[in-house]
């Protein structure tokens, strides 16, 4: 028989907001409840009747909290087979109470290792009766509902409310298949605390919940995204978000938060096709726009202030997928709201992540993000020739823009502006010869400007480009046998080169 109806159930929960709903129901349906601690005063309070598990067990709680439901006979209530001749009869021999449904969570672990509290803290809060008791229940789901959070309490109150009580074998079977991802993920968040220094050369990752795209990389694949977007976005107009969009806007936030001064993005294909830094966000956006007006169509656009009513009516006539900024004036939103597919997203808080994984050949490689970003203390001057200030400024800016584009890659640039850069090409010569090329498509004059590459030059052919077509400082890692060719190249013509010893190689 694969219905059941509901006769009893233990309660014991951390959170238990929204628990009310459920409790009245449960004794309207007559059902005998259990509980301990704060959940059985809980229900005590909404002058419901409740059964102390201590009275069951005749054992109080015990160590601080650390013992209350670890007992034969709740687990023997939880786990003995309704079906089976043998397990009935210790239930009656042992005085075992039945217990149909199960609701119990978690104590909140992975909250308070964000929250930068002690290990003391941290260890206090890896739950030992309450994944003993969703484990429980959960291999039983033949005979037991399991309900693992809170944010299933509104699936249990409907099946409480359609089926007076009673639940199906496909009921509970989805209910323990989201207490064994719940109690799977709480123990790889336990393994990753514990393992933080790789002492075990073990890979565990659980991300959870996930979101259903509109489809993957291409309208023929599948694809999800597993994690939580809201805790770096709020969505505030626009259609759903797809699997490229997410992509690039992780490089758009990887690629602002090198930013401290007003700076705009527009970013295509992972990839900037226009940067600048500026004044107001009015003057970043056009100096960005000028470097490649036509990649910016259909481009995900982002900007590290507000944007305002003058920003959004200069870009409210470009089509584009999405715009990112940390808030929007009332004025903006009214113009920028008017294309009712464009996505805009309140960025909450800066990128920031230490660990990237990626999938391939069946398994996952993992490395250290690249948040290494060079500043005037990193420069090594290696040419008679001395950048003036400005130049190191904006070598600086072409280094870090540089930085998150695709290898091999050249960025050009002057005044706090992306004029052109090259990118993903095969040959760093033919990264660059694209970036003159794209600057001179759009009418930027390199003359005075600067170039950054994210790898060292073998040979001295790209110094001699740049040169001659007007580049005047450069900014490389260095580290080739043949560097020596290029610093005399530069020397012999006037220009500025300088090594970061820093490669920043992006695939």
């Amino acid at each position: 028989m694969s219905d059941r109806k509901i006769k009893s159930a233990l309660i014991s929960v951390y959170h238990k907001d929204n628990l009310e709903p459920i409790v009245r129901k449960l004794n309207e349906l007559g059902v005998k409840i259990y509980s301990t601690g704060g959940t059985e005063k809980f229900i005590r309070d909404l002058g419901i009747e409740v059964v102390a598990v201590e009275s069951i067990t005749d054992y109080p709680s015990i160590f601080g909290g650390r013992v209350k439901t670890l007992h034969p006979k709740i687990f023997g209530g939880i786990l003995h087979r309704r079906e089976n001749e043998s397990d009935l009869r210790e239930v009656v021999e042992f005085e075992i109470p039945p217990i149909d449904l199960v609701i119990v969570d978690l104590y909140p672990f992975e909250e308070t290792v964000a929250t930068g509290a002690s290990d003391e803290e941290i260890i206090e809060k890896i739950d030992i009766g309450g994944i003993a008791l969703i484990r429980g229940a959960a291999k039983n789901f033949n005979d037991v509902v399991i309900v693992c959070s809170r944010t299933y309490y509104a699936d249990l109150l409907m099946i409480l409310d359609e089926k007076n009580g009673g639940t199906t074998l496909a009921d509970r079977k989805l209910f323990a298949a989201r207490a064994f991802e719940t109690s799977s993920h709480y123990d790889s968040a336990i393994f990753n605390y514990i393992n933080a220094d790789h002492s075990m050369d073990v890979f565990k990752l659980s991300s959870s919940p996930a979101r259903t795209l509109r489809y993957g990389e291409n309208p023929h694949q599948n694809g999800y995204f597993y994690g939580d977007l809201s805790a770096y976005f709020d969505q505030i107009h626009g259609k759903e978000i797809s699997y490229n969009n997410l992509v690039d806007i992780e490089a758009a936030v990887q690629l602002i938060a090198e930013f401290d001064d007003t700076a705009f993005a527009i970013l295509k294909h992972n990839n900037a096709c226009g940067m600048a830094q500026g004044r107001t966000v009015s003057e970043a956006y056009h100096k960005a726009f000028a470097a490649d007006s036509i990649s910016a169509f259909g481009g995900v656009l982002i900007t590290n202030r507000e944007v305002d009513a003058v920003a959004a009516e200069e870009m409210h006539d470009l089509f584009f997928e999405i715009l990112i900024a940390p808030s929007f004036s009332d004025q903006s939103l009214e113009i920028l709201q008017q294309k009712k597919n464009r996505i805009l997203l309140v960025q909450k808080k800066n990128w920031k992540e230490n660990t990237q994984y990626k999938s391939l050949l069946g398994g996952t490689i993992v490395q250290d993000y690249d948040l290494k970003s060079e500043g005037d203390s990193d420069l090594e001057m290696r040419t008679k020739k001395i950048p003036t200030k400005e130049e190191i400024e904006d070598l600086i800016f072409a280094a870090k823009v540089c930085k998150h584009s695709k290898s091999n890659t050249i960025v050009l640039a002057k005044d706090g502006q992306m004029l052109a850069s090259g990118v993903g090409q095969t040959s760093r010569v033919d990264a660059l010869k694209q970036a003159i090329e794209k600057a001179g498509n759009f009418g930027l004059d390199l003359r005075g400007a600067v170039m950054a590459s994210d790898a060292f030059f073998p040979f001295p052919d790209c110094v001699e480009i740049a040169g001659k077509a007007g580049i005047t400082a450069i900014i490389q890692p260095g580290g080739s046998v043949k560097d020596q060719l290029s610093i005399d190249y530069c020397d012999e013509h006037r220009l500025a080169m300088v090594f970061t010893g820093v490669r920043h190689f992006k695939h």
